[in-house]
C-alpha cells in the first residue's frame, strides 16, 4: 500500500511544479466542481491525509487554516512536513494496525485502517482527475496520472 502513498506524493509534486506556471489569480479562481478552487483542492487534499494519518494514530486533529497557506509554495511546504511524519508511521507500522477500528471526531462512524488508507488514497486520486479537468479547461497539459513506469523507494 505504501506504494500508492509514494504514487499521490509523486503525482502531488508534479502538480505543485505545475502550478508555477499559473498566476495567484487562477491558483485562487473558483471553479466548477471539486473544493473551489486548484489551491485549496491541494491544500485539502494534504489536510485530509494528514487528519486520518493522526486519527489512525489516536492523536487529536490539528486545525489547519487554509489561511496560513496562501500559496503553492507554502502547501508544497506543509505536504513536505506532513509527509515526512506519515512516512515514519507507515514504514513501520502498517501491517500490524490494518485490522484495528478507528474512531475520529469529525465522523460519527468507526472504520478499520485499511478502509481509512484505501480511502486516503482514493481522495486524492479522486482530486487529482479534478485539478486534471481544471487544467484541461485552461488550455494546460495536466500532470500524468499514470502509475505504471514511475519509481517507488
Amino acid at each position: 500500500m505504501i506504494h500508492f502513498f509514494e504514487y499521490n506524493w509523486q503525482v502531488r509534486d508534479e502538480w505543485f511544479e505545475w502550478c508555477n506556471q499559473l498566476s495567484m489569480e487562477e491558483l485562487i479562481k473558483e471553479r466548477t466542481g471539486g473544493t473551489g478552487s486548484i489551491l485549496y483542492t491541494l491544500f485539502h487534499i494534504i489536510d485530509v491525509e494528514y487528519s486520518w494519518l493522526r486519527g489512525i494514530q489516536g492523536k487529536e486533529d490539528l486545525l489547519i487554516e487554509f489561511a496560513d497557506y496562501d500559496s503553492p509554495a507554502k502547501i508544497k511546504s506543509l505536504s513536505d512536513s506532513c509527509r515526512k511524519e506519515i512516512v515514519e508511521f507507515l514504514k513501520n507500522n502498517l501491517d500490524e494496525l490494518k485490522g484495528n477500528v478507528v474512531n475520529v471526531d469529525w465522523h460519527e462512524y468507526s472504520y478499520t485502517v485499511d478502509e481509512i488508507l484505501h480511502h486516503i488514497i482514493a481522495h486524492e486520486i479522486h482530486h487529482i482527475g479534478q485539478l486534471s479537468v481544471w487544467s484541461r479547461e485552461l488550455d494546460l497539459k495536466p500532470v500524468s496520472a499514470n502509475f505504471i513506469g514511475r519509481k517507488f523507494e
